[in-house]
């Protein structure tokens, strides 16, 4: 088997027999749409170590406190759900996983976002709403090829200027943050659609007094009409 899903109201562990599947790929263990039901699960095991050809790995809503240091041995995950779990800290480890693409941390308990996520240099969508971040360390600038960032619902202040070089940035959500001022250069991100394309950036919740001018006097045009509206609003 190359593909594996496990359900049921009562999941608390992974059954033993899924780490003698060797060539799987895909290991599915969360509840499919249906975000108001949780599993029961609060600890992935130490042997998730043994599908070294696993792809994807959903374990979005249980209720994981910890995820194990084996979890860097999946030298080829590329695909991992962490979503709506009761996590306040990851690995170290993590920063092994340099095919990781996509990486969903959404509605746990982090204080901080990870120094190991900012080695992913693959990372093309990370989503860590709904935490209680209160920093974002220079560090993320390495991620040079990500593409999503969002930071809905958590306690951020400030963004370090170092967000202003992922250029390749298309959609940045900082909603219901507790930010006063942007960085000077964050006109920079001309990947962003300024115009009202919420699916691309937003700042609603904020208490953003008066962004720098600075800010609308780089990019394009339409940043300036944007922070106008805004103030507006």
């Amino acid at each position: 088997k190359k593909k594996v899903k496990i359900s049921g109201r009562e999941l608390a562990s992974v059954p033993a027999q899924v780490f003698g599947l060797d060539q799987l790929q895909v290991l599915e263990m969360s509840p499919e749409r249906e975000s108001c039901l949780r599993y029961r699960m609060e600890l992935l095991p130490q042997e998730i170590s043994r599908l070294r050809n696993l792809t994807c790995l959903y374990v979005d809503s249980n209720n994981l406190k910890k995820i194990p240091a084996e979890i860097g041995t999946l030298s080829h995950l590329e695909r991992l759900t962490l979503s709506n779990n009761s996590l306040s800290s990851l690995p170290p480890e993590m920063g092994a996983l340099q095919r990781l693409h996509s990486l969903h941390l959404a509605n746990n308990s982090l204080t901080e976002l990870p120094a190991p996520l900012c080695q992913l240099r693959s990372l093309t969508f990370l989503d860590v709403s709904d935490n209680k971040i209160g920093t974002i360390p220079s560090s993320i600038r390495h991620l040079e090829k990500l593409e999503t960032l969002l930071l809905l619902f958590n306690s951020l202040e400030s963004l370090p200027e170092d967000v202003c070089l992922l250029r390749n940035l298309r959609t940045l959500w900082l909603g219901n943050n507790r930010l006063r001022s942007l960085p000077v250069t964050f006109g920079e991100l001309l990947n962003l659609d300024w115009g009202y394309n919420y699916c691309s950036c937003n700042f609603e919740g904020n208490p953003l007094e008066s962004p720098p001018p600075e800010v609308c006097s780089k990019g394009p045009e339409e940043i300036r009409d944007y922070f106008l509206s805004f103030r507006r609003a």
